[in-house]
């Protein structure tokens, strides 16, 4: 026999959650073939099989949180497949709990005990551990529960199949009328719906709290004239993605611009570790996406680096990996500066929250029509849009905040100049 472990995750990851098993009991699995899915606080990772053999059996049920080293499940190396839960013991050992109850029972009588026996641990039936969880889970007594199982193993499906007898077995009794007395439901008997919050989910809530309570967070903003962007990208759209098999959007525009204002302003690249400043003279750039299992921050490492098409395919790839659930730690951990576009949902103005324990995060949002003053006397319709900068005010003033906000703005509005500013 041979035991699946929890592997090790990374440095700060040291649980998670039963998401899925890919294999079931009596499944052949192959030395470092995929039969479980965790989720982590960060991303998705499947557990493998360091043995060949038939998955014998599982001791975690999905939704159960493991930590790194427990074992969740057994393999027998020498199992044929479809013979699932071959764990259970042999006929002598079977037998022993009865032969054990009859000493038992013979020394009360000895004894003169005219007692009822009371219940033992030999008294328990025998049953597999997703088995148990589900009769406490339904309240169920597995001593009622019949089994087809030769050896008398109650199994998951025996469970399953009591309750459902026992359910239509059970008549429906008449509507009570209701006590006034009675204390009412918080939501008034209206209908409701509980969902468990996932691990991710709940890990993003928490640290959205955390940088809340731990960091002196303002948002300044400004506004920017799309005209200059919207043009290069209507002239060169066309000819840019023939050459580079990918489409020229707004996103490197804007990666590129805050990275040159990161240059003029360094404190927004940024952290505090303690009571000292980490300045940092990379460009590690993250980029919200949005998925259905809640926000996630992949990097785009060395972005300075890279050019317009290198970034724009940076992105394309890092978003269909989290919507694709295939994001790894690498592609999370780290990162300098973030930016989130808020406007591809409709958002025109909000306040971005700081993606810790990074110091500034950038908010982009919907490119709307508005009409601008020109000059004194001429007003023209122009695609505008807002942009936020939401920052650490322990060490990042008020003047260098706005000033790298307004730095973005003229990088934009001139996009020629990014070239210049390397």
């Amino acid at each position: 026999m041979a035991e699946i472990k929890v592997p090790e995750l990374a440095e700060s990851i040291t649980e998670g959650t039963i998401a899925e098993w890919l294999k079931q009991p009596g499944d052949q699995v192959e030395q470092g073939e995929n039969i479980a899915e965790l989720e982590t606080d960060k991303v998705n990772v499947e557990i493998t099989s360091e043995k060949s053999g038939v998955l014998q059996e599982l001791l975690k049920e999905p939704g159960d949180t493991v930590e790194v080293g427990d074992v969740i499940a057994v393999v027998d190396e020498n199992g044929e497949a479809g013979s699932s839960e071959k764990q259970e013991a042999s006929p002598e050992k079977e037998e022993q709990p009865a032969a054990e109850e009859k000493t038992t029972a013979e020394k009360s009588e000895n004894k003169g005990d005219t007692k009822e026996q009371e219940s033992t641990p030999s008294d328990r039936p025998v049953a597999s551990p997703a088995a148990r969880k589900l009769a406490r889970e339904k309240g169920l007594n597995l001593n009622d529960v019949p089994t087809r199982d030769p050896l008398g193993r109650v199994r998951k499906e025996d469970v399953e199949d009591y309750e459902k007898n026992k359910a239509a077995a059970t008549p429906k009794e008449a509507p009570k009328k209701e006590n006034a007395s009675a204390p009412k439901d918080e939501f008034e008997g209206k209908p409701v719906e509980r969902i468990r919050m996932s691990r991710r989910r709940q890990t993003i809530a928490n640290r959205l709290v955390d940088v809340q309570q731990t960091s002196a967070m303002l948002t300044t903003f400004n506004e920017v004239d799309m005209t200059a962007v919207m043009n290069v990208r209507k002239r060169r759209k066309e000819a840019f993605q023939e050459q580079h098999d990918v489409r020229l959007g707004f996103m490197s525009f804007f990666t590129k611009a805050v990275i040159a204002a990161l240059k003029h302003y360094p404190l927004l690249n940024a952290e505090i570790q303690g009571n000292e400043i980490v300045q940092k003279y990379f460009y590690d750039i993250g980029m919200a996406v949005s998925t259905d299992d809640g926000l996630v921050v992949p990097v785009v490492r060395d972005a300075d680096k890279k050019s317009f098409a290198e970034l724009e395919q940076a992105v394309v790839d890092l978003s269909k990996k989290a919507r694709d659930n295939k994001l790894t730690l690498k592609d999370l951990q780290g990162g300098s500066f973030t930016i989130t576009n808020g406007g591809v949902f409709g958002s025109l103005l909000s306040t971005p929250i700081l993606n810790g324990p990074q110091v500034g995060i950038l908010g982009m949002h919907k490119i709307q029509w508005r009409p601008v003053a020109i000059d004194e006397e001429k007003m023209e319709n122009r695609p505008m849009m807002y942009i936020a900068l939401s920052y650490d005010h322990r060490i990042v003033d008020g003047k260098e905040a706005v000033s790298f906000l307004v730095k973005v703005k003229e990088l934009l509005e001139d996009p020629e100049s990014l070239l210049l500013e390397g």
